[in-house]
């Protein structure tokens, strides 16, 4: 217990850095870019120069870059995200709502890539080279081959549109009145084929990871005693080699967090699940820099926690690794 905590302080420390570069980073990343708030509500609505010069003062848009900025990095001292222009609601207020979809499709997505891929892939890796292990290995590669999003069409065409198994869009029925374990069920017919979509694809890389990982480790001095003392296949699979071949795939799991929410960012633009991916394009086509700047971080904050996460359960499969950081 004492050695997984002094590695998440370490971890803690060490993401400081992280989140300032990230905030500073992006905030001079949308300077840099043509047009503001003001100049997107103007397009929509009109409006003549008094009233957007009046507009600019009252957004605070008319002070400089580095005012601004240090205001931001004071407000977010006092866990202040500000003030959306587009919804005119704290930040903070409105990316809770969208917090939880994301995360219910990503953290399904994840469930559903490393859970089953692991498994295909301790049945390809059990006979390496084997009609099983190729069958699999080449179905991964085309699945992996294929676009997140054209995916989630397919699979909105064939399951939505022809068999109207499940629904093509949202997250929930709007106004169905539904509760309880009708409304968790509701929920999760919405959510299978994004969940799907977004899953398939890094299943695949798990796969491939841990039949290769498999492949090595049957090599090993270790595998040969385990044969040498009448242990049957399965259990040498299972306790020796798959147990092995995991690590790289929990490493790989908090490294895959950034992208499987870059992702899902797609996936709800096809589906129209109402995320953070969905709220970042409205802030974009708002122009609305302080929402954006909140999402970045918030997405930011939550690979970070995931990457933690990860480094415990590292921790916990191999303590050598837990040790030697705690230590130091």
């Amino acid at each position: 217990m004492k050695r997984a905590l002094m590695l998440l302080r370490r971890r803690l420390i060490g993401s400081i850095p992280v989140l300032l570069i990230v905030i500073v980073g992006t905030f001079l990343l949308l300077e840099a870019a043509p047009g503001d708030a003001v100049d997107a509500y103007a397009v929509s609505t009109g409006g003549d120069a008094g009233m957007i010069e009046q507009l600019r003062r009252s957004w605070g848009l008319d002070q400089s870059p580095a005012t601004r900025l240090a205001i931001y990095l004071w407000s977010l001292l006092h866990l202040d995200l500000g003030r959306s222009v587009i919804f005119s609601r704290p930040i903070l207020s409105v990316i809770l709502e969208r917090l939880p979809n994301t995360l219910l499709l990503m953290g399904s997505a994840t469930a559903l890539s490393f859970g089953l891929g692991s498994l295909l892939g301790i049945l390809a890796g059990s006979r390496p080279g084997g009609l099983r292990d190729r069958f699999l290995s080449i179905g991964s590669l085309t699945l992996y081959a294929i676009p997140g999003f054209w995916l989630g069409l397919v699979l909105t065409v064939v399951f939505s549109v022809q068999l109207r198994w499940f629904p093509s869009s949202g997250i929930e029925t709007i106004a169905s009145g539904k509760h309880g374990f009708e409304r968790i069920l509701d929920v999760a017919r919405h959510l299978v084929l994004p969940v799907g979509a977004l899953g398939f694809i890094y299943l695949a890389l798990y796969l491939r990871m841990m039949r290769t990982g498999m492949a090595e480790i049957w090599r090993m001095d270790f595998i040969r005693a385990a044969r040498a003392k009448g242990l049957s296949r399965r259990r040498i699979v299972l306790r020796h080699v798959a147990r092995n071949a995991l690590l790289p795939l929990v490493t790989m799991l908090g490294l895959q967090s950034a992208t499987m929410l870059g992702g899902s960012v797609v996936i709800e633009s096809v589906f129209s699940i109402p995320g953070l991916g969905r709220l970042a394009q409205e802030a974009v086509a708002g122009r609305d820099t302080p929402l954006l700047l909140g999402i970045i971080l918030v997405s930011t904050v939550v690979v970070i926690v995931i990457n933690l996460l990860v480094d415990i359960a590292y921790a916990a499969l191999d303590p050598r690794v837990g040790a030697t950081e705690a230590s130091s």
